[in-house]
Protein backbone atom coordinates (compact mmCIF):
# COMPACT_ATOMS: atom_id res chain seq x y z
CA UNK A 1 0.00 0.00 0.00
CA UNK A 2 1.40 3.41 -1.00
CA UNK A 3 1.95 6.09 1.62
CA UNK A 4 -0.32 9.14 1.46
CA UNK A 5 2.34 11.33 3.07
CA UNK A 6 3.63 12.90 -0.19
CA UNK A 7 0.08 13.83 -1.15
CA UNK A 8 -0.62 15.33 2.27
CA UNK A 9 2.61 17.32 2.08
CA UNK A 10 1.81 18.63 -1.43
CA UNK A 11 -1.73 19.54 -0.40
CA UNK A 12 -0.39 21.34 2.65
CA UNK A 13 2.14 23.30 0.59
CA UNK A 14 -0.44 24.33 -1.99
CA UNK A 15 -2.99 25.11 0.72
CA UNK A 16 -0.50 27.41 2.42
CA UNK A 17 0.35 29.23 -0.78
CA UNK A 18 -3.28 29.52 -1.84
CA UNK A 19 -4.48 30.34 1.70
CA UNK A 20 -7.00 27.54 1.73
CA UNK A 21 -7.54 27.99 5.44
CA UNK A 22 -10.66 25.87 5.40
CA UNK A 23 -8.53 22.85 4.52
CA UNK A 24 -5.64 23.38 6.91
CA UNK A 25 -7.22 24.96 10.01
CA UNK A 26 -7.71 24.34 12.78
CA UNK A 27 -7.05 20.59 13.04
CA UNK A 28 -4.31 20.06 10.46
CA UNK A 29 -2.36 23.27 11.12
CA UNK A 30 -1.29 22.02 14.54
CA UNK A 31 0.23 18.73 13.35
CA UNK A 32 4.00 18.23 13.15
CA UNK A 33 3.80 17.82 9.36
CA UNK A 34 2.07 21.20 8.97
CA UNK A 35 4.65 22.87 11.21
CA UNK A 36 7.47 21.29 9.20
CA UNK A 37 5.85 22.47 5.97
CA UNK A 38 5.59 26.00 7.34
CA UNK A 39 9.28 26.07 8.29
CA UNK A 40 10.33 24.60 4.94
CA UNK A 41 8.49 27.30 2.99
CA UNK A 42 9.66 30.33 4.96
CA UNK A 43 12.47 31.31 2.58
CA UNK A 44 11.43 29.65 -0.67
CA UNK A 45 11.27 31.25 -4.08
CA UNK A 46 8.45 30.28 -6.43
CA UNK A 47 8.70 29.80 -10.18
CA UNK A 48 5.45 29.19 -12.02
CA UNK A 49 5.64 27.85 -15.55
CA UNK A 50 2.35 28.96 -17.15
CA UNK A 51 1.90 27.17 -20.47
CA UNK A 52 -1.71 27.92 -21.35
CA UNK A 53 -3.84 30.88 -22.32
CA UNK A 54 -6.86 29.32 -20.61
CA UNK A 55 -7.96 32.15 -18.33
CA UNK A 56 -9.34 29.98 -15.54
CA UNK A 57 -6.07 28.09 -15.26
CA UNK A 58 -4.10 31.32 -15.56
CA UNK A 59 -6.23 32.92 -12.85
CA UNK A 60 -5.37 30.10 -10.47
CA UNK A 61 -1.65 30.31 -11.29
CA UNK A 62 -1.55 34.07 -10.81
CA UNK A 63 -3.48 33.78 -7.52
CA UNK A 64 -1.01 31.20 -6.25
CA UNK A 65 1.92 33.40 -7.25
CA UNK A 66 0.38 36.51 -5.70
CA UNK A 67 -0.43 34.73 -2.44
CA UNK A 68 3.15 33.43 -2.22
CA UNK A 69 4.42 36.96 -2.78
CA UNK A 70 2.14 38.32 -0.05
CA UNK A 71 3.47 35.64 2.31
CA UNK A 72 6.98 37.00 1.80
CA UNK A 73 8.41 34.49 -0.65
CA UNK A 74 11.01 36.05 -2.94
CA UNK A 75 11.45 36.00 -5.81
CA UNK A 76 8.12 34.93 -7.25
CA UNK A 77 8.23 34.56 -11.01
CA UNK A 78 5.57 33.69 -13.55
CA UNK A 79 7.07 32.39 -16.77
CA UNK A 80 4.65 32.71 -19.68
CA UNK A 81 5.52 29.75 -21.85
CA UNK A 82 4.00 28.18 -25.00
CA UNK A 83 0.44 29.63 -25.35
CA UNK A 84 0.83 31.46 -22.03
CA UNK A 85 2.52 34.35 -23.85
CA UNK A 86 -0.90 35.35 -25.21
CA UNK A 87 -2.09 36.20 -21.67
CA UNK A 88 0.08 39.33 -21.65
CA UNK A 89 -0.73 40.48 -25.20
CA UNK A 90 -2.22 43.95 -24.73
CA UNK A 91 -4.07 43.65 -28.05
CA UNK A 92 -6.15 40.74 -26.77
CA UNK A 93 -9.28 41.40 -24.79
CA UNK A 94 -8.48 40.11 -21.29
CA UNK A 95 -11.15 37.79 -19.94
CA UNK A 96 -12.51 37.66 -16.41
CA UNK A 97 -12.72 34.08 -15.26
CA UNK A 98 -11.84 32.05 -12.22
CA UNK A 99 -11.76 33.43 -8.70
CA UNK A 100 -12.62 37.12 -8.68
CA UNK A 101 -13.70 40.05 -10.81
CA UNK A 102 -10.34 41.13 -12.22
CA UNK A 103 -9.25 40.45 -15.78
CA UNK A 104 -6.07 38.49 -16.43
CA UNK A 105 -4.29 41.73 -17.38
CA UNK A 106 -5.39 43.34 -14.10
CA UNK A 107 -4.28 40.28 -12.12
CA UNK A 108 -0.87 40.34 -13.76
CA UNK A 109 -0.55 44.10 -13.17
CA UNK A 110 -1.37 43.78 -9.45
CA UNK A 111 1.10 40.92 -9.12
CA UNK A 112 3.77 43.05 -10.84
CA UNK A 113 2.94 46.12 -8.71
CA UNK A 114 3.42 44.04 -5.56
CA UNK A 115 6.92 42.98 -6.63
CA UNK A 116 6.37 39.86 -8.70
CA UNK A 117 8.12 39.16 -11.99
CA UNK A 118 6.49 38.07 -15.25
CA UNK A 119 8.76 36.82 -18.01
CA UNK A 120 7.57 35.87 -21.49
CA UNK A 121 9.41 33.03 -23.22
CA UNK A 122 11.44 34.57 -26.04
CA UNK A 123 11.12 31.70 -28.53
CA UNK A 124 7.40 31.23 -27.78
CA UNK A 125 6.84 34.95 -28.20
CA UNK A 126 8.59 34.91 -31.58
CA UNK A 127 6.50 31.91 -32.67
CA UNK A 128 3.35 33.79 -31.59
CA UNK A 129 4.47 36.93 -33.45
CA UNK A 130 4.82 38.94 -30.22
CA UNK A 131 7.53 41.43 -29.29
CA UNK A 132 8.22 43.40 -26.11
CA UNK A 133 6.00 46.21 -27.40
CA UNK A 134 3.02 43.82 -27.57
CA UNK A 135 3.05 43.01 -23.86
CA UNK A 136 1.24 44.81 -21.07
CA UNK A 137 3.40 47.09 -18.96
CA UNK A 138 5.85 45.29 -16.70
CA UNK A 139 6.02 41.97 -18.55
CA UNK A 140 9.58 41.28 -19.65
CA UNK A 141 10.53 39.46 -22.81
CA UNK A 142 13.04 36.87 -21.63
CA UNK A 143 16.43 36.06 -23.07
CA UNK A 144 17.47 32.62 -24.28
CA UNK A 145 18.47 30.64 -21.18
CA UNK A 146 17.73 33.60 -18.92
CA UNK A 147 15.42 31.68 -16.60
CA UNK A 148 17.93 28.91 -15.85
CA UNK A 149 19.44 30.65 -12.78
CA UNK A 150 15.93 31.01 -11.35
CA UNK A 151 15.08 27.37 -12.00
CA UNK A 152 18.28 25.99 -10.51
CA UNK A 153 18.44 28.19 -7.41
CA UNK A 154 18.56 25.87 -4.38
CA UNK A 155 15.44 27.22 -2.65
CA UNK A 156 13.15 27.46 -5.68
CA UNK A 157 9.89 25.58 -5.89
CA UNK A 158 8.63 25.13 -9.45
CA UNK A 159 5.00 24.56 -10.39
CA UNK A 160 3.65 24.18 -13.87
CA UNK A 161 0.17 25.11 -15.05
Amino acid sequence: MKSKLPYVFAASLLAGLLDWSVITKPAYSETPLAQTTEKATESRALFINLTTDDTWTASMAISLAHNALRMGHQPVTIFLNVRGVYLADKRRSPATEGNGDLTIHQRLQKFLEDGGTVIACPSCSRKAGLTQEDFIEGVVLGQEGGILPLLFAPNTVTISY
